[in-house]
């Protein structure tokens, strides 16, 4: 049996290492990963290597990578206010800031200067200029205005077209389309999270629309209307010969599934509206993305060109 003194011994490096995985807030970077894939996939046509796909995706979720360990640096007196936050590895002095920021910057190295070595300058300067956007606008701009959500939206849709620009060089049809679908369905999904937290935001200070006084059932109605301008902009790859009837009715009716759950939130905004919005909205994205390597149509432009 081994001793008490050898069991921390051995998970003691194991607990290092969660609290660096943590940092990068790996369920982000899934999501990430996954969005960076589907772009690179789209521009990589007939013939693409589906390694090269990958290689692409895992730089920019890297880069995506830097860009939360960098936030949670900026945000660790904020962090330490919120009780969902405050154990994390750097309010709870498990990982020094020192060290933080070194694991952000190779982070960002890595990420940044795979997608030029490997791919193109194109792709690089987008991702520099997304983790800028996200750490030293977006973050800082959480403390001042509510605006921060339509600052955080722009790198938080970036994926797809940075996996698009790593393939094909430039941004095309496709890459545009599922940049402005992911920038929409945030907002639902972010006012779901914001008002489930609504509480902890406004103990730290951070101007989250749910978290001001008086503005829980704004925050759902404005839930309601992007969820409702989702709408339209999800079916715009159907109407312009992107893809075909399988991608147009299946966004028709993942739209519509967002919009019924983000209405039952702005009518009656409380706890568990908020939770099935929040659900809603983690099951429609893989779902979209489904949906557009499903179709007929799509898969055509894939596999034949």
């Amino acid at each position: 049996m081994i001793p008490p003194k050898d069991v921390a011994v051995v998970s003691a490096p194991a607990r290092t290492a969660a609290d660096f995985l943590a940092l990068t807030k790996p369920r982000i970077g899934a999501l990430v990963g996954l969005s960076a894939f589907v772009g690179a996939l789209l521009a990589a046509g007939p013939g693409g290597s589906l390694a090269r796909i990958a290689e692409a995706a895992l730089f920019v979720t890297l880069t995506a990578a830097s860009a939360s360990v960098l936030n949670q640096v900026l945000e660790r007196d904020v962090d330490g206010r919120m009780l969902r936050t405050q154990d994390r590895p750097l309010p709870a002095g498990r990982i020094s800031m020192r060290d933080a920021i070194l694991f952000g910057a190779l982070l960002a190295t890595a990420g940044v200067g795979g997608l030029a070595l490997r791919f193109n300058l194109l792709s690089a300067l987008l991702s520099l200029a997304t983790l800028f956007a996200y750490t030293a606008i977006y973050t800082p701009m959480k403390r001042a205005s509510t605006l921060n959500t339509v600052i955080g939206a722009v790198p938080g849709a970036a994926p797809p077209l940075l996996g698009y620009v790593a393939i094909a060089g430039s941004a095309g049809g496709w890459a545009v389309s599922l940049f402005a679908v992911l920038f929409v369905w945030q907002f639902p999904h972010f006012m779901a999270i914001a008002w489930i937290h609504r509480a902890d935001y406004a103990r730290a200070g951070l101007r989250m629309l749910p978290a001001l006084p008086g503005c829980e059932r704004v925050a759902a109605r404005a839930a309601f209307a992007y969820a409702l301008a989702l709408l339209p902009v999800s079916l715009l790859p159907g109407t312009r010969g992107e893809a075909g009837i399988v991608y147009t009715l299946g966004a028709l009716a993942l739209g519509l599934l967002y919009l019924a759950a983000s209405g039952r939130f702005a009518w009656r905004p409380d706890a568990r509206s908020a939770r099935f919005l929040l659900l809603v909205s983690l099951l429609y994205l893989p779902l979209f993305y489904l949906l557009v390597l499903a179709d007929p149509v799509v898969r055509a432009g894939i596999l034949h060109g």
